[in-house]
């Protein structure tokens, strides 16, 4: 029997999101046999959090799923006692990488990896609060229904069941690593206001996320395709490829992990960083491990709080910063897809080393085109003005620490990685 962690991190109000996820959880117990560990990471304030305890609590018991409910002070205390137990120095600055004040994607999600250790978990299935799933037929349209039972066995094995396959002759062998769709709906970041405001500017600041080397016309298509998941079509049937997943076909909303990937290699622990909790996707494909793309999408929205007067530039903050970690990004990826096959070791398990390497190597970069980022954010957002020209000027105060904090956080995942093997085993004992 597979045992999986079906996870739901959340600092908002999601009553009707965990009562919709523990519908998946029986699904995947009643349909699949598996043995559901359904982790809730509640970063929520206190009445939230308790409204969520009452909703969990109201929850109707199911064979093969056990829920867990987990505050930050509970979350908190499980960290520093696996950190402690790993004996690795430097414990207050390890906890502050899993669990910062501020806004962290990639941090949230490394908890959820210890905790699935934790739990003896053999795949990580996550899920966002700011989502939904598509209904069919009147019925919910699941995404564990081709997340199972693969992950870790042999893409060969795979091959007699998933519909299609496009895998290169010498990859059967090895394991599948990921699981994964994207969703329908609003865009993925929370900037459609721009586009609909201008879609030159639009066009601008999208194409500061690509290498600042790139032709124009391959800018355009990625500016095209950015945060569009795929589209607004309704699902209709089934359809699911064993292949080498493309990272920009599959959302994090949408995404499971067989636990050889989660825990060798964790995720950037950068705040307020949009899009930092992608890395694992582009390990998997640069290292040509086997996934299987579905089409079972879930439905994207957007909360109003990033629209606030207080919401609105903490999330534009947010949106900068993960443009400027795109120069180290763009330079890590550029690595690992040279190295291919070298990212594995004879057993297809990922080299930890290397990834170490290629990050150390990215905060030795030029500043020189995040500055030019920077630039050219300022242009376009005084373009816009209103509220885009007030957080221009906070952008203009605040240069010189985004520019720092964008080597830092590699510095930081860095260390994170060269710790991890340390931190999973002393979760999983």
């Amino acid at each position: 029997m597979n045992r999986i962690c079906l996870c739901l991190p959340t600092n908002r109000a999601c009553s009707a999101t965990l009562t919709a996820l523990h519908a998946e959880a029986a699904y995947a117990a009643q349909h699949h046999g598996a043995d559901v560990q359904l982790l809730i990471l509640d970063s929520s304030d206190a009445r939230t959090r308790a409204e969520h305890t009452r909703v969990v609590a109201g929850l109707h018991p199911v064979p093969g799923v056990t829920v867990h409910h987990f505050g930050e002070f509970e979350q908190r205390a499980f960290l520093r006692r696996t950190i402690e137990r790993a004996g690795l120095p430097d414990v207050d600055r390890l906890l502050h990488l899993m669990l910062p004040p501020a806004v962290s994607y990639g941090a949230c999600t490394n908890r959820a990896f210890l905790l699935a250790a934790a739990l003896g978990c053999d795949s990580l299935h996550r899920r966002d609060s700011d989502s939904a799933y598509q209904l069919h037929g009147g019925e919910p349209v699941f995404p564990v229904h081709h997340e199972l039972p693969w992950l870790g066995r042999p893409a060969a094995e795979a091959t007699a069941s998933v519909p299609h396959t496009d895998l290169d002759p010498a990859l059967p062998a090895r394991p599948v690593s990921l699981a994964g769709a994207s969703f329908i709906g609003e865009l993925s970041v929370d900037i459609g206001e721009i586009r609909r405001l201008d879609e030159g500017v639009y066009h601008d600041v999208v194409s500061l996320w690509a290498p600042g080397d790139w032709p124009e016309d391959r800018k355009r298509h990625l500016v095209e395709e950015s945060f569009t998941g795929a589209g607004t079509a309704p699902f209709t049937g089934d359809r699911a490829t064993l292949t080498v997943v493309d990272p920009m076909r599959v959302d994090m909303c949408n995404i499971a992990f067989d636990r050889a990937i989660y825990e060798r290699i964790p995720l950037p622990p950068a705040t307020d960083t949009i899009g930092s909790d992608y890395f694992l996707l582009h390990v998997v494909h640069d290292a040509a491990l086997p996934g299987i793309l579905h089409n079972r999408h879930i439905e994207n929205f957007h909360t109003p709080e990033r629209r606030t007067d207080t919401g609105f530039p903490a999330y534009q903050r947010r949106f900068v910063k993960f443009l400027l970690s795109m120069l180290h990004f763009h330079h890590v990826y550029d690595r690992m897809a040279a190295e291919g096959v070298g990212l594995l070791d004879e057993r297809h398990r990922v080299r930890a080393d290397r990834i170490v390497e290629f990050l150390r190597e990215s905060t030795d970069l030029d500043r020189a085109e995040n500055v030019w980022r920077l630039d050219r954010v300022d242009t376009a957002y005084r373009k816009l003005g209103g509220r885009y020209a007030t957080f221009a000027d906070q952008l203009a105060e605040e240069r010189e620490r985004l520019l720092d904090e964008a080597e830092s956080d590699m510095e930081d995942f860095a260390h994170l990685v060269e710790a991890w093997p340390a931190l999973i085993k002393a979760a999983r004992t």
